[in-house]
């Protein structure tokens, strides 16, 4: 037998990873007109939270607070196909966990989902990825970060004639701050939009902060006290 590879028998395997695109521009997301929710940068890392807090709270918290679950960026564009490139360190490669949930990242617009982009399997560290949208009218995106990985530079490719604006603010500003352990932080979810925080964030417009730690949720005083202090 002349042995194929699933995606030559099935394309419904295929990822896409070649962006062939022309025309594409990427631009950085740390940039107006995006905007991230739900981590911070610093040390050159997105975080859920510093890292001095994190330390003092557990090894385990201190281990999983760069995993970038529930970080998301949005903005508003014009373009037919968004593409992301992304340099990821920390990659979570579980059995139990599609790698599309632990290291990808997906996309909606407005509430509904579009798409994943899904890593490779032999994922390192850095992929890219893009996701075909129906038209070229407006549309407000959100695109999700992974669950279980960490995040060092996430930059989105779009049509270099597309227009590039601001996402509208969330209805509820001031994020809902949830806490727990892995169920919490995303595991073991398909891909990271269908984390439950993501989904209640759909249902009521509203930011949140995703400090869901892995086996780390002991509720020590420092990790209280942080929580606490948070608007």
């Amino acid at each position: 037998i002349n042995m194929k590879r699933i995606e030559d028998v099935d394309t419904n395997f295929k990822i896409a990873s070649k962006l062939n695109k022309p025309d594409i521009k990427f631009y950085d997301t740390e940039v107006e007109p995006f905007k991230i929710y739900g981590l911070i940068k610093e040390g050159g890392k997105f975080r859920r939270m510093p890292e001095q807090v994190a330390k003092s709270v557990s090894q385990g918290v201190e281990y999983l607070h760069t995993n970038a679950a529930g970080g998301r960026v949005r903005f508003k564009t014009n373009s037919s196909y968004v593409a992301i490139s992304a340099k990821l360190y920390n990659v979570g490669k579980m059995p139990h966990f599609p790698l599309s949930g632990s290291a990808g990242f997906d996309i909606y617009v407005k509430n509904a989902y579009k798409g994943t982009f899904t890593p490779p399997y032999q994922l390192e560290d850095e992929f890219e990825g893009v996701v075909e949208l129906a038209d070229s009218k407006m549309k407000e995106i959100t695109i999700n970060f992974p669950l279980y990985s960490g995040v060092e530079k996430l930059c989105i490719g779009l049509s270099d004639k597309a227009k590039v604006e601001p996402a509208e603010l969330y209805k509820t500003e001031k994020p809902m701050v949830f806490y727990g352990s892995s169920i919490t932080q995303g595991g073991c979810a398909s891909r990271p939009g269908n984390s439950y925080q993501g989904i209640v964030s759909r249902w009521f417009d509203t930011d949140f902060i995703n400090l869901g730690f892995s086996g780390s949720a002991r509720a020590e005083d420092k990790m209280i006290d942080y929580i606490k202090k948070l608007d």
